[in-house]
């Protein structure tokens, strides 16, 4: 008490001006004179600053939880969307939805049923020969190897190890990684990244009589046992033309971007080991 007392009497003069002056303005604000606008808009203006900024905070720190919700609902919407596949075995098209049929011989059948798990990319490299991304999704929540990778706006890779709470995937911007790729077309070749620039990889062995143009999107063609079909990989922005064996060699644009990669999806394919089981009964016949 002694300490305040004495706090007070040092600097009685300092509290009384500021007493006065807040007196004053507050006086000043509730009258109509030109000052008391102008305070009153100042006085609006600063709070109007502090609130956006207040709201920027807060905006900020729940990005996490926007981005968490939407990846979420982004593997739900892809998840729905592989389910609308399947193919009719009479017809042999490609139909939104199954339809029953008293038909015995008529059977209408997903061709692919991929399942789409949300995961954080934890680890990250682009500049090795070949690199690798650490993801924070393991075995305990359903990833196994050779699950295909992907981001919002392309392919990512492959998973090659697993371990209960995490998983290692190797990026398509790997040296030993090759790509079965398909232009708008239908023509299919292998996409490969040559070690160099993140920001560029290769297609080769186009016909010179395939028409092809910069800002063509090159997709995956679905013949691998664990990518979906159809996931976009890069866009093309140049051409070169080989003259001795009449070929085209096309050089792209990853669609994603691996220099700022946060979140993917890792997509399994229930139907794999069906499928996987009748291509190596088929191999192993002599």
């Amino acid at each position: 008490m002694r300490n305040f007392i004495l706090f007070i009497r040092r600097f009685f003069n300092l509290i009384l001006f500021l007493g006065v002056e807040i007196v004053c303005i507050v006086l000043i604000a509730h009258t109509n004179t030109m000052q008391g606008t102008d305070i009153v808009s100042s006085a609006n203006t600063v709070a109007g600053i502090l609130y956006k900024k207040q709201n920027d905070v807060v905006y900020y720190f729940g990005l996490r939880k926007m981005n968490d919700s939407l990846i979420n609902e982004n593997a739900r919407l892809r998840k729905q969307i592989a389910g609308l596949k399947s193919v009719d075995t009479l017809k042999d098209t490609i139909v939104k939805k199954v339809i029953p049929s008293a038909d015995t011989n008529r059977h209408i059948v997903h061709y692919a049923d991929y399942l789409y798990r949300t995961a954080y990319v934890i680890n990250n490299s682009v500049s090795a020969a070949n690199n690798y991304i650490t993801i924070n999704r393991g075995s305990n929540d359903g990833i196994t190897k050779d699950m295909a990778v992907l981001s919002g706006t392309g392919l990512v890779g492959l998973v090659v190890h697993v371990s209960p709470h995490f998983a290692s995937v190797i990026s398509i911007l790997s040296i030993k990684q090759q790509v079965s790729a398909k232009l708008k077309d239908g023509t299919s070749s292998f996409v490969n990244w040559e070690g160099s620039k993140p920001d560029v990889m290769i297609m080769k062995d186009i016909p010179m009589q395939i028409k092809v143009k910069p800002g063509d999107s090159i997709f995956t063609t679905g013949y691998s046992l664990h990518i979906p079909g159809d996931i976009l990989i890069g866009t093309v922005f140049k051409l070169e033309y080989v003259k001795k064996n009449n070929m085209q060699i096309l050089s792209l644009h990853p669609s994603t971007n691996f220099r700022n990669l946060q979140y993917v999806y890792v997509a399994g394919n229930k139907m794999a080991e069906e499928r996987k089981q009748l291509e190596d009964s088929v191999k192993s016949k002599p």
